[in-house]
């Protein structure tokens, strides 16, 4: 009796996980205007460039590298739900878009992120371990963020 209840639990649970791969998410990259990015807008050291595409890129730009497990539902949910709110709180395909003061209180959040280990976020780290930064590149995106804040007089 128990035996035929669990293997009938086991089958809805299959089959709703199945089912459950037809509701996916959008997953999109909207296109980037070069001249608006950030590399364009602000004076981005060479040597920071890769350091920020490798560890920011993903959820904070239109240039997400959608992996083979965002794909999968329910990862796909979560996965398509963290770029689009990443992208919401700083995109930077779009950098050149944002107010002075915006760039400027970006740049200083931007530093707290990374400086508190908040960003990249520890469950993007879980996969994507060569996004997580070293003290020598936090401490290069802080003082760079904060030059640029500067440079952008608007501080």
């Amino acid at each position: 009796m128990a035996t035929s209840r669990i293997t009938r639990v086991v089958l809805v649970l299959v089959f709703l996980g199945a089912a459950a791969q037809f509701i996916r998410p959008e997953r999109t990259n909207p296109p980037v205007d070069q001249a608006q990015t950030l590399e364009a807008v602000a004076k981005v050291p060479a040597s920071l460039a890769p350091v920020l595409r490798r560890s920011c890129y993903d959820c904070h730009s239109n240039e997400t590298r959608w992996p083979w497990y965002s794909e999968v539902v329910p990862m796909a949910w979560g996965v398509a739900n963290h770029v689009r709110e990443g992208r919401s709180a700083m995109n930077l395909s779009e950098w050149g878009r944002y107010p002075a003061r915006k760039r400027t209180a970006l740049l200083e959040k931007l530093c707290d992120k990374v400086r508190e280990g908040e960003m990249p976020l520890p469950s993007y780290l879980w996969l994507h371990r060569d996004a997580r930064l070293s003290e020598t590149e936090w401490k290069a995106v802080c003082d760079w963020s904060m030059d640029e804040a500067d440079r952008s007089g608007s501080r």
